[in-house]
C-alpha cells in the first residue's frame, strides 16, 4: 500500500472503531447496572436499550451513504459523529432506562459506516482494497475485545454515566481525526445518467450469504452479552468490577490463536474451510453455554472459543464483500452490508432481552445456536473468489 492508502485506511478504520466503541463499551456492564435504574426490572427493555443503537443505524445507513456521494464524505462523517456525540452525552445524563434508550437511539443516528467504507474505497486501488476493508473488520473485532477488558475497570471508577461521557469525548477526538488526519480524497467521477445496479447488489447470491452472515453474527453477539455478565455475577460468583480478569486473558489468547489461523487460511486457499469451521465453533460454544454449569473455568474456556471464531468471521466478512461485489457497485454493496450489520445489533439486543425475560438465560444460548446452525447451512455452498495469478512471461 502507498503511504496515502495506508494513512487513509488506518485513520478511517480508527474512526470506525471509535464509533463502535460507543456500542460495545456498555455491553459487559449494562445488563447488571440497568437493574438498579427505573424501568430496569424489564429484561426486554434492557435488551431494547442495548439494541436500539443498531435499529437507527440500520434505518439511516443507506441515506447517509447516498448523502456522502452527493455532499462529500467528510461533511457527512462529521455530521454523523456530531449526532453520535450528542446521543452519548444525552445517555450520560439520563436517570432512567427510558432516557438511556433515547440517547442510544440518537447515538445510532450517526450512521457513518457506509460513508467511511466508501471513502476507503475511494482512497485505495483495487489491489489494495481488500487489505483496507480487512483493517476495518479487524478494528471492529479489536474494539469489541478492548471494550470487554476495559469496561468493567472503567465502570468501577466512573460508572455508567462516565462511560457514556467518555464515549462522547472520544467522538470529539474522532472529529479531529477526520479534519486533520484523514487525507482529502476526491469523489469518484460519475458518468452522466449512471445508476447504481441495485439488482446486482441485492440479489447476488454470494452477497446475500455474506449479509445474512454479518446479521446473524451480530444478533448472536448482542443477545449473548445480554446474559453473560449476569451469569458471571449470579452463577460464577464474580463481582462486576472483576470481570476484566476473565476478559483480558480471553481476548489476548483469542488473538494469539486467531491471527495465525486467518493468515494460513488466506495463504493456502482454505479460507472457506476456516470460515465454516468458525461458524461451527460458535454453534458449539452456544450449545455448551446452554448445557454446562456456569463455573468460572467453563465460562472462561467458552468465551475464549467464542472470540476466536468471532474475530475470524468479523475480519473475513467485509473483505469477502469487497471481493464479491461488482466493481461498479462496491459502495452500494458495503452500504447494504453495514445496514444488515446494524440491524443485527438491534435484533440481537431486543431478542436476547425478550427471550431471557420469558424463558431465562439458557434459552438465549439455545436460540443463538439455532440461528448459527441456519447460517452454517446458508454459508455451506459459498464461493470464495480466487486471487488471479499473473501470467508467466514467455
Amino acid at each position: 500500500m502507498s503511504p496515502l492508502e495506508l494513512r487513509a485506511s488506518l485513520s478511517l478504520a480508527s474512526i470506525f472503531a471509535l464509533r463502535m466503541l460507543g456500542l460495545f463499551l456498555i455491553l459487559p456492564v449494562f445488563a447488571v447496572h440497568a437493574r438498579h435504574m427505573p424501568g430496569g426490572e424489564s429484561s426486554a427493555l434492557v435488551g431494547l436499550a442495548i439494541g436500539i443503537y443498531g435499529l437507527t443505524q440500520g434505518l439511516l445507513q443507506i441515506p447517509f451513504g447516498v448523502a456522502s456521494d452527493r455532499l462529500g464524505r467528510k461533511p457527512v462523517i462529521i455530521a454523523g459523529l456530531l449526532l453520535f456525540g450528542a446521543g452519548s452525552f444525552l445517555a450520560a445524563g439520563a436517570d432512567s432506562l427510558a432516557g438511556v434508550i433515547v440517547g442510544r437511539a440518537l447515538q445510532g443516528a450517526g450512521a457513518i459506516s457506509a460513508a467511511v467504507t466508501a471513502m476507503i474505497a475511494d482512497a485505495t486501488r483495487d489491489e489494495n482494497r481488500t487489505k483496507a476493508m480487512a483493517m476495518v473488520g479487524g478494528s471492529i473485532g479489536l474494539t469489541f475485545a478492548l471494550s470487554l477488558v476495559v469496561s468493567p475497570v472503567l465502570y468501577a471508577h466512573i460508572g455508567l454515566s462516565g462511560l457514556f461521557a467518555l464515549t462522547g469525548l472520544l467522538c470529539i477526538a474522532a472529529i479531529g481525526v477526520v479534519c486533520w488526519v484523514v487525507p482529502a480524497v476526491p469523489l469518484p467521477v460519475r458518468e452522466p445518467g449512471h445508476q447504481t445496479p441495485w439488482r446486482a447488489v441485492l440479489l447476488n447470491p454470494e452477497l446475500l450469504r455474506l449479509n445474512g452472515g454479518i446479521f446473524t453474527l451480530h444478533v448472536v453477539q448482542m443477545a449473548m452479552f445480554v446474559v453473560v455478565p449476569v451469569l458471571l455475577v449470579e452463577q460464577a460468583g464474580m463481582a462486576l468490577p472483576e470481570h476484566w480478569k476473565i476478559y483480558l486473558p480471553v481476548v489476548l489468547g483469542s488473538f494469539v490463536i486467531m491471527v495465525p489461523l486467518l493468515l494460513a487460511g488466506e495463504k493456502r486457499g482454505h479460507l472457506k474451510t476456516l470460515f465454516l469451521f468458525s461458524i461451527a465453533l460458535l454453534i458449539a460454544v452456544q450449545a455448551l453455554f446452554a448445557w454446562l454449569p456456569a463455573h468460572l473455568s467453563v465460562v472462561t474456556l467458552l468465551l475464549l472459543a467464542f472470540f476466536v471464531g468471532f474475530n475470524i468471521l468479523e475480519a473475513s466478512l467485509p473483505s469477502l464483500v469487497s471481493k464479491v461485489a461488482p466493481a461498479s457497485a462496491k459502495g452500494a454493496a458495503l452500504g447494504v452490508y453495514n445496514t444488515t450489520q446494524a440491524l443485527g445489533l438491534f435484533v440481537g439486543g431486543a431478542l436476547g432481552g425478550w427471550v431471557a425475560s420469558r424463558w431465562g438465560a439458557l434459552a438465549v444460548f439455545e436460540t443463538c445456536a439455532v440461528l448459527l446452525l441456519l447460517w452454517l447451512v446458508l454459508a455451506w455452498p459459498m464461493r470464495v473468489p480466487v486471487k488471479k495469478q499473473p501470467a508467466e512471461a514467455g
